[in-house]
């Protein structure tokens, strides 16, 4: 969320900045006249107030001077300057609260290195790693690949569930826990990350302090729960309201977790070709990467924690490139963005794997985590950062894809060995 003070003070920053977003700007109409009429009513209390505090010193002056019927009338026009203030008050709190509340729509503004674009069009390429695969045979998807193979069922997934979910058997199962494993030590055992293994429900205040709350909340999915709990969408969510209104001290920035969890998303509507196979599910598993940063030093970590994201692909020797994201495509929260994408064959093109972002102080403030610096300086808002490293199904999709061979059969890459105990899927009937 951002801060009151800096919308009311930059408003035309702001309003150019949802514009580059391409985002609704009634919201910020809607607080302005909020915010006018807040000012009303504490010019109209403080000026009240006086007239009640001067009618005070002349009921006492009267008193001492025996007009006891004088004080008295006095007294009443002091109960009913009291009623009004008590009124305005009242309307005070009303208006700050739907000042809060419209704050709570506004997406955050965007870093000034962030490229001005409608939409992903204008998104632009940083870096690219490896090369492409060249295969002499028609590359096969994974979907096919999968079903050939015996290790990916969606047409049971579905009869058990519903369109978009997937079954893992096999092999195709132990890929998975293989590529899950593989990331977390990686990350904990060269990258300095600490686990953490969270819960996969949520409460309301948890998704509001990430920013999924209250706009996206039919991209959910909500628990018929009294306590109003929800599937996790993404480890994000609870990993970065681990330290919610805490204050931290300024030396233990900052924080590296690693999480693995599974991911509950609605995916509403429609998306073409993503809505085949395993690439845009209801439920699919990543691991996370979430950092709480010094403000100074948020976006040197940004870089680091997509260099520790990019890692994954350059073991498993995957091609890959690394995109800012424009502001009009940016997520909702966030004032920086790198999609690192990998190469998948059978598109022969660039899909989006991992999101690395830094939220500055817009997550932090909804969540209310700050840290104090030393010699009891007045508590600061952390950067909160997060990235994937990676989605787990996209990075299973990319290995069968980029890893087939032209009897059907895939190559496990060669730091996976270890982990999925073979250096070869093939059919298992």
């Amino acid at each position: 969320m951002l801060d009151l003070n800096y919308v009311r003070e930059n408003i035309d920053k702001v309003r150019e900045a949802l514009e580059a977003r391409r985002a609704d700007t009634t919201p910020l109409d809607d607080f302005t006249r909020a915010d006018e009429e807040r000012r009303r009513v504490i010019s109209e209390s403080d000026k009240l107030n006086a007239e009640r505090n001067a009618s005070s010193r002349e009921i006492g002056a009267l008193m001492k001077e025996g007009k006891k019927d004088e004080a008295e009338a006095r007294r009443a026009d002091v109960g009913r300057l009291k009623d009004r203030i008590s009124e305005l008050d009242q309307l005070r709190a009303q208006t700050e609260t739907r000042m809060h509340d419209l704050l709570s729509t506004l997406p955050n503004v965007p870093h000034a290195s962030v490229p001005v674009g409608s939409d992903e069009s204008a998104n632009t390429e940083v870096r690219r790693w490896g090369t492409a695969p060249q295969f002499s045979f028609e590359p096969k998807d994974h979907v096919d690949l999968g079903t050939e193979l015996g290790i990916l069922d969606l047409e049971r997934a579905t009869k058990i569930a519903a369109a978009r979910f997937a079954i893992l058997n096999g092999a195709g199962a132990r890929l998975e826990r293989a590529l899950i494993n593989f990331m977390l030590d990686v990350q904990t055992r060269e990258h300095g990350y600490l686990e953490t293994l969270p819960p996969f429900i949520v409460n309301r205040a948890a998704l509001f302090g990430t920013g999924q709350l209250p706009k996206f909340e039919t991209d959910l999915f909500k628990l018929e729960d009294p306590r109003e709990l929800y599937l996790v969408p993404t480890a994000e969510v609870p990993v970065t309201n681990y330290h919610r209104e805490e204050i931290l001290d300024a030396s233990q920035l900052p924080l590296k977790w690693v999480a693995y969890t599974p991911c509950f998303r609605s995916e509403a509507g429609s998306y073409g070709r993503d809505t085949r196979g395993v690439i845009r599910q209801h439920q699919f598993e990543k691991v996370e990467l979430v950092k709480y940063s010094l403000p100074e030093n948020s976006y040197e970590e940004l870089e680091a924690l997509t260099l520790d994201a990019e890692t994954i692909l350059q073991k498993l020797g995957l091609h890959y490139r690394v995109v800012t994201l424009s502001t009009g495509d940016i997520g909702f929260g966030s004032a920086k963005t790198y999609d690192i994408e990998v190469w998948l064959p059978s598109q022969n093109t660039f899909r989006e794997i991992s999101s690395c972002s830094n939220y500055e102080a817009f997550q932090a403030r909804r969540a209310q985590i700050r840290f104090r610096r030393a010699g009891g300086a007045k508590p600061e808002f952390v950067h909160t950062l997060n990235g994937s490293g990676l989605a787990i199904g996209r990075t299973w999709i990319a290995v069968l894809e980029n890893y087939q061979q032209e009897d059907g059969s895939v190559i496990v890459p060669e730091v996976l060995r270890p982990y999925v105990g073979m250096d070869r899927i093939v059919r298992q009937d």
